[in-house]
């Protein structure tokens, strides 16, 4: 039986545990210029004995942004600054890809460039959803422009640059955002794409953004380097599909066939993207529906303890688990999890904005029973 703690081989590299740190937005990146420094290196580098770190969330562009103080990699500044997090994380022996990231709708005109409307698939508003204005206030989301079909091409040689800087600043690899309802995610369901042209109608259409940029990133890095996050079911950001097993069993097969590294998914029960605690215990089992037409590394994600990331990993149902929030609160994670050492409980008031509180403050195992 496969034990979460032994090591895998992911496409070009050998991780050495299966324990998965999980993208977490954070918005605590240098002003102005979303630039990454000292602060969020520390943070990361406390957590390298993960396999793989996933970074937080990262725009491709500013048109990409949605929240503030969210990094970019889209800037000669932030280039600079995210090298100061990937030295250090590999100083600790750590492997870390970059999470690439387009919000499309999600977005508020005041991050959009010259201060427009934020762009989507469809000018479809998202209903019950909100954002953080770049002055940190609470916003309603706005009705999105739909994007021209001649601008999906500088929005995938936006991916390809990203993911350019991205091997410049030192990182290991990278894995595009095509979850929680971000632009993405907003072409792949038909909840949110009633387009007519060849990126919408049909499953093969509605992919077809989504397999553009991934092409794209793989002529970079390679596709031993490189991931995709997926939420099937997820209704985050006011997300929903007619038919999501087809649509995403195509997707996983498309992606299989470019024999990309990995994919991540998240698993329904945890559909509310970190919002709340809250787990749906009859959600569908998106491992169980999607492991199968994908041939390489499959890691779940969503809601997990150290009892069923043992059991998934032991059957074979997942890879490798993702951990999010026990991440924030655990930098030592993998080693707590390996010794059923107590966790930390997490502060949910500190997750967005702020600095060392609820940060880089949370102690390690052995510090604590010093």
């Amino acid at each position: 039986m496969t034990s979460l703690f032994e090591g895998l081989k992911m496409g070009d590299l050998t991780l050495r545990n299966r324990v998965i740190m999980a993208p977490l937005t954070r918005m605590r990146s240098k002003q102005p210029g979303n630039i990454p420094y000292d602060l969020n290196a520390q943070y990361y580098a406390q957590r390298a004995s993960a396999g793989l770190i996933i970074s937080e969330a990262t725009q491709i562009s500013q048109q990409g942004q949605g929240y503030p103080a969210t990094p970019g990699i889209h800037s000669p500044e932030q280039v600079e600054g995210w090298k100061k997090v990937t030295q250090a994380v590999h100083a600790k022996d750590g492997k870390i890809f970059l999470q690439l990231w387009h919000v499309g709708r999600v977005s508020h005109s005041s991050h959009q460039p010259n201060g427009g409307l934020p762009v989507s698939a469809s000018a479809i508003q998202p209903k019950n959803s909100g954002t953080f204005s770049a002055d940190w206030k609470p916003v309603t989301l706005e009705t999105p422009r739909a994007l021209e079909r001649s601008e999906i091409s500088g929005i995938v040689a936006d991916y390809k640059k990203a993911a350019e800087n991205a091997k410049a600043a030192g990182f290991d690899g990278v894995e595009v955002h095509s979850a929680n309802g971000y632009l993405l995610d907003q072409f792949l369901q038909d909840g949110s794409n009633q387009r007519t042209d060849q990126y919408g109608g049909s499953i093969e259409n509605r992919a077809r953004f989504l397999l553009e940029a991934m092409d794209a990133v793989v002529g970079v890095y390679g596709k031993g380097r490189v991931g995709v996050r997926l939420s099937p079911y997820g209704t985050f950001n006011d997300m929903h599909d007619s038919n999501p097993v087809t649509l995403f069993t195509y997707v996983m097969e498309q992606l299989s066939k470019r024999g990309i590294a990995y994919v991540h998914v998240i698993e329904p029960r945890s559909t509310s993207a970190g919002g709340t605690d809250e787990v749906m215990r009859d959600a569908p089992c998106t491992s169980d529906l999607f492991r199968k037409p994908f041939n390489g590394v499959f890691i779940s994600a969503g809601g997990y303890t150290r009892e069923n990331a043992i059991d998934v990993v032991g059957k074979g149902t997942a890879d490798a688990v993702a951990f999010g929030r026990l991440f924030i609160s655990n930098p030592d994670l993998p080693e707590r999890l390996q010794k059923n050492l107590p966790l930390t409980r997490y502060d949910r008031s500190t997750f967005y904005g702020g600095e060392e509180k609820g940060y880089t403050d949370y102690p390690f195992a052995e510090a604590k029973a010093a």
